[in-house]
C-alpha cells in the first residue's frame, strides 16, 4: 500500500431507519411490521468510511442533532477511525434520518429523507474547519448539504491548490459556473440525466452526457454506470472502464464506495485509469453484502481480491 493520503468529507450524515412488511397501513390504521433495521447512512458518512476502511487517514466535517441519534453517528464516526473534530452537535435540530419502509411482498421501498441538521452545514463551518482542510489532499463532496455550502468548498479547494472531487447526488439542477473549477465530478446515470437532461442507458448516451459536462467548463468527467463500469473523460478524450463481474444481492451504497475508494487510490499516486479500475472493483464487491457501511471491505480484503482478480 502506498504512502497514506488524508481525505476531508464536506458532507451528509443520515440515520437510516429500515421497517419491513409485506403491506402499508391505511390511514388510521396500526399493524404489527415484519422486522425493523437500524444504520449509520448519508452519503458523506459512508464515503468517509468507504476511504478509512481503504486506508485513508479521514476528517470528517458535519453537523448532527441534539437528539438521540447525535451522539451515537458521532461515536461511530470515531469507531471507525474517522476525525470528528470539526462534526457538532446543532441544538434545537433533528439529526438526518431517512425511514425507509419496504414492502417484503415486492421488494420495492419508500423513502424519506429528512435532512435535518445536514441543513446546518454551513460555509462558515468550512471556514472553521479551514486550517485541517488546507492540510487534506483530497475535499470530497455531496448534494445532501445546501449547494452554497457545496459551490463554497469548490471555491476553497481551488484556492488552496487542494483536488477536489463531487458527487453531485441527489440529482438535481446545478449552476455549472459554480462548479467550473472542480477536479472530478462523478455522477451515476440518473445524477447524470439530473444535471445536463440526456438519459443515460448506454456508454454511447454517457459519452454525450460527459461531453456536454465538459462543454460546460467541468475537468474530468467520471459517468458511474453500474454493471457497466464507469466512464472516464476529460479534454484528452474518453475511456470506458469496464465492471468487475459479482454476484450482487444489494446495490445500495456502492456509489459512495466508488466515490470514497477512487479518492484514496487517486491519492496514493496511481495512475487515474487504474484508480478508476480499482474503484469499481470496490464498488462492485460492496453489492456482494447487504446494508452500506457494513458492505464495504477493510483495505486487506480489497488487496487480496485486486491480487486474484485486477492483475
Amino acid at each position: 500500500m502506498a504512502n497514506t493520503s488524508h481525505i476531508a468529507v464536506v458532507g451528509s450524515a443520515n440515520i437510516d431507519l429500515t421497517t419491513f412488511n409485506d403491506r402499508f397501513p391505511r390511514a388510521g390504521e396500526t399493524i404489527f411490521g415484519e422486522s425493523f433495521d437500524i444504520g449509520f447512512g448519508g452519503k458523506g458518512a459512508n464515503q468517509a468510511v468507504a476511504a478509512k476502511l481503504c486506508g485513508a487517514e479521514v476528517s470528517m466535517v458535519a453537523r448532527v442533532g441534539d437528539d438521540l441519534f447525535g451522539p451515537s453517528t458521532i461515536e461511530n464516526f470515531k469507531a471507525q477511525g474517522i476525525s470528528t473534530e470539526h462534526v457538532k452537535i446543532v441544538k434545537g435540530v433533528s439529526s438526518g434520518v431517512a425511514p425507509i419502509f419496504v414492502d417484503t411482498a415486492s421488494g420495492q421501498n419508500r423513502i424519506l429523507v429528512i435532512p435535518g441538521a445536514n441543513n446546518c452545514v454551513l460555509p462558515a463551518d468550512v471556514d472553521e474547519a479551514g486550517p485541517m482542510l488546507e492540510r487534506a489532499d483530497c475535499i470530497v463532496l455531496q448534494f445532501e448539504i445546501p449547494l452554497e455550502t457545496v459551490y463554497y468548498t469548490i471555491r476553497f479547494a481551488h484556492e488552496h491548490g487542494i483536488r477536489c472531487i463531487l458527487n453531485p447526488a441527489p440529482g438535481q439542477s446545478v449552476d455549472m459556473a459554480q462548479i467550473a473549477n472542480l477536479d472530478y465530478f462523478v455522477p451515476n446515470e440518473t445524477e447524470a440525466e439530473a444535471v445536463t437532461g440526456i438519459a443515460v442507458g448506454s456508454v454511447d448516451d454517457a459519452k454525450r452526457c460527459a461531453g456536454k459536462l465538459l462543454e460546460a467548463g467541468i475537468q474530468r468527467v467520471i459517468i458511474t454506470l453500474g454493471s457497466m463500469g464507469s466512464l472516464l473523460a476529460g479534454a484528452d478524450g474518453m475511456v470506458h472502464v469496464p465492471a468487475f463481474e459479482v454476484n450482487a444481492v444489494d446495490t445500495t451504497g456502492a456509489g459512495d464506495a466508488f466515490i470514497g475508494s477512487f479518492s484514496v487510490f487517486l491519492g496514493e499516486g496511481l495512475e487515474e485509469q487504474e484508480a478508476v479500475r480499482r474503484a469499481n472493483l470496490y464498488a462492485g464487491l460492496s453489492t456482494t453484502g447487504v446494508g452500506t457501511q457494513k458492505s464495504f471491505l477493510d483495505r486487506a480484503a480489497f488487496d487480496a481480491a485486486w491480487a486474484e482478480r485486477g492483475g
